[in-house]
């Protein structure tokens, strides 16, 4: 087996698992800023207490889900800078961001030395969008929930009044 194939693959799948852990663990604080907030608003009564309460839940929710990927789309970009492949931070971000939400462009592509990190990053970006929209439906779930509860306990006639 040729050495220099091995290397393309083995070194960027190194590089990304580390990567893979490090999007996690960053993509962990919003869910546990989402649960402490979520926590905080439901001991305050205002969880499914009206509508427009739990539209700023949603989109709080959304807000800190979107700092985080954009957290993860610069570790990635930080890699391709570390691996040489971009000279300039901007460029490295640019080319990470259509990777990470499978966009794919195409306008800039990495040498061969590297190219098996955009798959990658694809994947981890897709798996980490799955965990976003599996917490928000979680949160919007709740508060139907809660809503749906409180229809019963006030008698009051629609849940988005």
């Amino acid at each position: 087996m040729n050495t220099h194939h091995r290397v393309d693959i083995l070194v960027p799948l190194l590089l990304s698992a580390i990567i893979f852990v490090c999007t996690t663990v960053i993509h962990a604080l919003p869910l546990r800023a989402t649960v402490n907030f979520i926590r905080r608003e439901r001991s305050r009564g205002r969880f499914g207490a009206s509508f427009w309460i739990d539209i700023g839940i949603v989109v709080r929710t959304i807000f800190y889900a979107t700092i985080a990927h954009l957290a993860e789309v610069a570790l990635w970009a930080v890699l391709f800078v570390f691996c040489g492949e971009f000279q300039e931070f901007g460029n490295a971000y640019y080319h990470s961001a259509v990777n990470y939400t499978t966009l794919g462009y195409g306008d800039i592509i990495m040498s061969p030395r590297w190219a098996l990190l955009g798959p990658l990053e694809a994947a981890n970006g897709m798996l980490l969008f799955g965990v976003t929209a599996a917490m928000v439906l979680a949160i919007i779930q709740k508060l139907i929930e809660a809503r749906v509860t409180n229809l019963k306990d006030w008698g009051e006639k629609s849940p988005f009044q």
